[in-house]
């Protein structure tokens, strides 16, 4: 079991999980700064050149010259997806850029180490 204790009006209570995606709830004052860090912009930066990342167009290009290569996976796929022979990484991302979040950050990051960095703007 996990959670807060919540001591309120004389009364001890586990909230489990008081930072939820639709807001505060019962205990608002658990979420001001919680929720406010979560909310925070992300971008994604190429160290070597400090780039940040603001098209498919730029990160195709970065992608490329270390190696990874565009998987085509039909016409009606919702997702661009790249790949590298010399490992069974994969990553796929929404084709929609607007839909490219930090999830996708850190799965770029995380296959490429010391090369991409995600930063709170």
């Amino acid at each position: 079991m996990s959670g807060v204790w919540v001591f309120k009006n004389g009364v001890m209570k586990l909230v489990e999980n008081p930072y939820n995606q639709s807001g505060a709830g019962e205990y608002p004052e658990y979420s001001s700064g919680g929720q406010q860090q979560r909310m925070r912009k992300k971008i994604l930066v190429y160290l070597p050149t400090s780039e940040v990342v603001s098209s498919y167009g730029s990160l195709d290009r970065i992608l490329v010259s270390l190696g990874w290569e565009r998987y085509y996976g039909g016409e009606n796929s919702d997702l661009f997806q790249f790949h590298k022979n010399t490992s069974i990484d994969l990553i796929s991302l929404p084709r929609d850029f607007s839909k490219f979040n930090s999830i996708h950050m850190y799965d770029i990051v995380v296959k490429n180490p010391s090369i991409f960095h995600v930063r709170d703007i």
